[in-house]
């Protein structure tokens, strides 16, 4: 099992470099080509395939050319069985500060991301 977190760290850490990027690539390889995007802190509620999703992470300003303080937070992940993972992670991104629900699967030895539910909320400041 250990061999699993350690292969799920490692996911994790390539979707939030992907984040902090906008690497669509690196993007690409973390997320299944099938998974689902959504949140409900949009009315409707929004939700987007890969297809949709990947133009939009293309056409963002990076967090990194800005310069911003990464602070990415893996608050736990739970194994399921062989194939099926969960993570709770947290991060701020462009003034956001975010709670991303990951689910994972394994397939063919590799993990990939096959849903992302997430809240967003306004970063708090530092100090407050």
């Amino acid at each position: 099992m250990s061999t699993a977190i350690a292969d799920l760290n490692t996911v994790i850490n390539d979707y939030f470099d992907a984040l902090y990027h906008c690497d669509t690539g690196l993007l690409q390889k973390v997320f299944h080509p099938k998974a689902v995007y959504a949140t409900a802190d949009e009315t409707p509620l929004l939700h987007r395939t890969m297809e949709e999703y990947v133009p939009v992470v293309a056409a963002r300003v990076s967090p990194a050319s800005r310069g911003e303080t990464r602070n990415d937070i893996v608050d736990e992940i739970q194994l399921a069985g062989d194939n099926t993972a969960f993570a709770r992670l947290r991060c701020t991104l462009s003034g956001n500060d975010y709670v991303d629900f990951l689910t994972f699967v394994r397939e063919e030895g590799r993990w990939r991301i096959m849903a992302k539910v997430f809240q967003m909320t306004p970063a708090k400041e530092k100090g407050v």
